[in-house]
């Protein structure tokens, strides 16, 4: 396994579990299809969250959320388009896209921030 590939899994476990500490329900990890992935998708109360986790091993060339530009995020809304359309069963009242940012070092360890309704 790649470096980058072990980070970015490391990362994702830490991010599912911060998110299961704050009450959602994991739907789905990985979820792929030809246009691309979604990392993860839970619940949120009656919202059904995409999310996007991002990890670094270092702040040193940016915060792991900026790395989610303007095209990633509309890449994500059709990924999640494409997720909905492959589970029709589903009745969702709202819908939300976050972000994971996750720092693998830091003075304290690794670090998870949360950003509900990022865009």
């Amino acid at each position: 396994m790649r470096v980058k590939d072990a980070v970015g899994r490391f990362g994702e476990e830490l991010a599912v579990r911060h998110l299961e500490a704050q009450g959602m329900s994991i739907v789905c990890r990985n979820w792929r299809c030809s246009s691309g992935e979604i990392d993860v998708v839970a619940r949120d109360g009656g919202a059904l969250v995409f999310v996007e986790v991002k990890t670094r091993s270092t702040v040193l060339f940016g915060d792991p959320a900026e790395a989610v530009s303007p095209a990633k995020a509309s890449r994500l809304r059709t990924l999640a388009l494409r997720w909905l359309a492959a589970h029709p069963d589903g009745h969702y009242p709202s819908l939300r896209f976050d972000v994971v940012a996750v720092v693998r070092t830091g003075p304290s360890g690794p670090t998870v921030r949360h950003l509900k309704g990022a865009f």
